[in-house]
């Protein structure tokens, strides 16, 4: 399993207060790609609307730092359950630990809809 992105601080924690050493993971595998995360955001302004570098650079890490705590919440449960793989119910499930049970019904619909394009493409590939 990948390591998830650190922590912009240089060295991660959990709530074990295990601290994972972070010195060897290169900047440009911390954090998502900018030009992602500038992509999204444009999608959220009118078309002459403009952000500036400090702003996406912050997103950025604050996004990374997200994902990486949801997944190593995931990770956790993975552990104790003695599996190797984290799946989108795990994820659904780190998220609802943390408190943010707002956004899982949304994300079920999102995740079951991605299953079923996956599982299309796939039976699509098979008939050919």
């Amino acid at each position: 399993m990948a390591e998830a992105p650190a922590s912009p601080g240089g060295g991660g924690s959990h709530e074990s207060g295990e601290q994972i050493p972070r010195s060897n993971v290169r900047e440009q595998d911390r954090y998502l790609p900018i030009a992602n995360i500038s992509r999204i955001m444009k999608k959220a302004l009118p078309a002459n609307g403009k952000i500036a570098k400090d702003a996406k650079e912050t997103l950025q890490e604050c996004v990374s730092e997200f994902i990486s705590f949801i997944t190593s919440e995931a990770n956790d449960k993975c552990q104790k359950k003695k599996r190797k793989t984290i799946n989108g119910d795990d994820l659904l499930w780190a998220m609802a630990t943390i408190g943010l049970e707002d956004y899982i019904d949304h994300l079920k619909v999102c995740l079951q809809r991605f299953r079923e394009s996956i599982s299309q493409g796939l039976s699509s590939c098979r008939e050919s």
